[in-house]
């Protein structure tokens, strides 16, 4: 079998995949926010009641080396999250970027199945990216290819302060806790969430660009964007399909778990 465990802010949930990509075991439990030795214990007892198997793992960051970095649940910051879970666990795990789990899961087999080029967002209570070549993770000589949520916000002139220490980030704006405090201004959103793919597409230029997170359950998302990104996209058709997730809120799991598929992952 092979294991995924998706690490959120508020929960971390289980699943076992058979070998072929069916659903075996899924587990959900809340994410000890702010403890590390019970976030490690946490995924351990995730792992032990799906059994035995291959086990992959999504956070909402990227390894530097030995620890975490980048990551909004900073407790992990700093820390050798792989170590000490391969210790817990007495088994090699591979951990990847939650955004990147997400590409890389509608890559292989949900909405950008049948695309060359697919970039995953993520907008939930942050805003992460993730990018998927011919099936396989693009992680950057820094491990940070598809953070676009850490951008400055196009055509926005000053924006509110972010936790990385600037200002102005898309994450600031797009967001789902930055969603509510505008007033869920819809009209707002729209506009800005068209801007900041347009600048994907210019860069990108993906066959498909698949939203998760919370805030993608919105339909309007998926007519809305496209009417106006072509405003900001350097070209005069776009093909670009902007579309939601097959498996939902299970993509960032079931991406962790595709990571120890050999033909879908990059060293």
């Amino acid at each position: 079998m092979r294991i995924g465990i998706d690490l959120g802010g508020t929960k971390i949930e289980a699943i076992a995949l058979d070998a072929d990509g069916r659903e075996v075991f899924r587990k959900r439990v809340p994410t000890p926010a702010g403890d590390y030795g019970g976030t490690v214990s946490a995924i351990a007892e995730l792992v032990q009641a799906a059994g035995e198997g291959t086990v992959g793992i999504g956070i909402p960051g990227a390894m530097a080396g030995e620890v975490v970095k980048n990551a909004n649940s900073n407790w992990l910051i700093g820390r050798p999250f792989k170590r000490d879970l391969e210790t817990a666990l007495r088994r090699e795990v591979r951990i990847e970027n939650d955004a990147n789990c997400f590409a890389l899961s509608e890559a292989v087999d949900g909405a950008g199945r049948d695309a060359e080029i697919v970039f995953g967002v993520i907008l939930g209570t942050g805003v992460g990216g993730g990018i998927s070549v011919h099936k396989k993770i693009v992680k950057g000589v820094n491990g940070i290819a598809g953070e676009w949520g850490h951008n400055p916000l196009p055509y926005e002139s000053s924006g509110p302060e972010c936790y990385c220490g600037r200002k102005g980030c898309i994450e600031t704006f797009l967001s789902g806790p930055a969603f509510e405090r505008d007033g869920r201004n819809l009209e707002r959103y729209h506009e800005r969430l068209a801007r900041a793919l347009a600048g994907v597409i210019n860069i990108l230029d993906p066959q498909v660009i698949v939203l998760g997170g919370g805030v993608s359950n919105l339909p309007s998302l998926y007519t809305e964007v496209p009417r106006i990104w072509g405003r900001y996209i350097f070209s005069n058709t776009v093909a670009t399909r902007l579309v939601p997730p097959v498996f939902g809120d299970a993509s960032g799991v079931r991406g962790a778990a595709w990571l120890w598929n050999e033909a879908t992952t990059v060293p």
